[in-house]
């Protein structure tokens, strides 16, 4: 066990090493966990605050931040007017001031207007002052389609946060980790990208634990093992990964390793390559955009770090390069566990 102080003298719960506590639990949705990361961070540092459109009264637009006003107030539960950009660069602001701020953009497609503060000020504080100034900063922004939203509301855009250097990108794809990514993000020194799918906001439940504890930005977790292909995914895709996972080892003995990177950048490259050293076969799967997606970049690190121990080209099982669909088509866009499946069973059969 460790436990931490805060610059100010803020006692933080004890946390172990590896990102795992040992307290109680309450089962919670992928939601309730970001809202329970938040109360706790916001309970034990007060530097930390909250800033968005209708994140007090309201509860934020999927009631992430409810009652968070009641229990803290106004002065650390801000809601803001309709401005992106005015929304990140006062979170730079008051980072730069010493606050922890966590800024909520009520969907990724509202990021762009933002766009300017985050890749020409909050990545770029520390080299232009030679490390004598940091952004600790969370944006935080629901992404991804499946939900039936209309246009602007779907977008899966994390590759233009990750091609920025100075930015962190997490996502997680479970309650658990979704408590422990945010909690991490909120105490690094940095500015972080936190994307929450939103798809299963609300898909399932787990056991959480209740007090604090921290999911190490920058390292991926092998869902499943196996050793005939891997799969990387990240968010949303989990699920129908292990679908689809379940399904092949099912009908054709295919031993799939399920690989969720949990953090888009920094990538845990080690993790990537000693997955693809065991099985020789990777299949990658998101539902951003195939052309310049984070799998490009996935699939480019295998090549240059494990490329004898390929047995079968890398395959890419992604949305379509056109603006996410209405929603008669949005299922068709998105990679279901047919489609992942297909791809598994062509690897292994190369």
């Amino acid at each position: 066990m460790s436990s931490t102080t805060a610059d100010d003298g803020t006692a933080e719960a004890e946390t172990d090493t590896d990102g795992e506590t040992d307290t109680e639990t309450d089962t919670l949705t992928l939601v309730e966990a970001v809202r329970d990361a938040l109360y706790t961070e916001l309970s034990l540092d007060e530097r930390v605050m909250i800033l968005g459109e209708d994140v007090g009264e309201n509860g934020g637009v999927f009631r992430a931040t409810a009652e968070l006003v009641d229990e803290f107030s106004a002065e650390r539960v801000v809601d803001t007017p309709l401005a992106e950009s005015g929304i990140v660069g006062t979170g730079i602001g008051l980072a730069l001031s010493g606050l922890r701020p966590v800024a909520e953009l009520q969907f990724m497609g509202f990021s762009y207007p933002a766009f300017d503060q985050l890749v020409s000020h909050a990545a770029r504080l520390r080299s232009r002052s030679h490390g004598q100034y940091s952004v600790p900063m969370v944006i935080r922004m629901p992404y991804g389609g499946g939900i039936r939203a209309p246009e602007h509301h779907s977008e899966s855009k994390e590759a233009f946060f990750v091609h920025e250097p100075g930015l962190k990108v997490a996502v997680p794809s479970s309650p658990a980790d979704a408590k422990g990514l945010l909690i991490a993000a909120i105490r690094d020194p940095d500015p972080v990208v936190f994307l929450e799918p939103k798809l299963i906001y609300r898909a399932f439940r787990e056991d959480v634990p209740t007090a604090a504890y921290e999911v190490p930005l920058g390292e991926a977790s092998v869902r499943r093992e196996g050793t005939d292909v891997t799969v990387y995914t990240w968010g949303a895709m989990i699920q129908p990964t292990l679908i689809a996972a379940d399904n092949v080892a099912g009908e054709a003995g295919i031993d799939v390793e399920v690989v969720d990177l949990r953090t888009l950048s920094p990538l845990d490259i080690e993790t990537i390559v000693e997955s693809f050293e065991r099985t020789g076969r990777a299949v990658i799967a998101h539902e951003a955009p195939k052309t310049a997606g984070v799998g490009a970049e996935l699939a480019a690190t295998i090549q240059e770090e494990a490329l004898l121990y390929q047995e079968a080209p890398v395959r890419r099982v992604t949305g379509y390069d056109v603006p996410m669909p209405l929603h008669e088509l949005e299922e068709y866009y998105l990679p279901q566990a047919v489609r992942i499946e297909e791809a598994i069973r062509e690897t292994v059969s190369f």
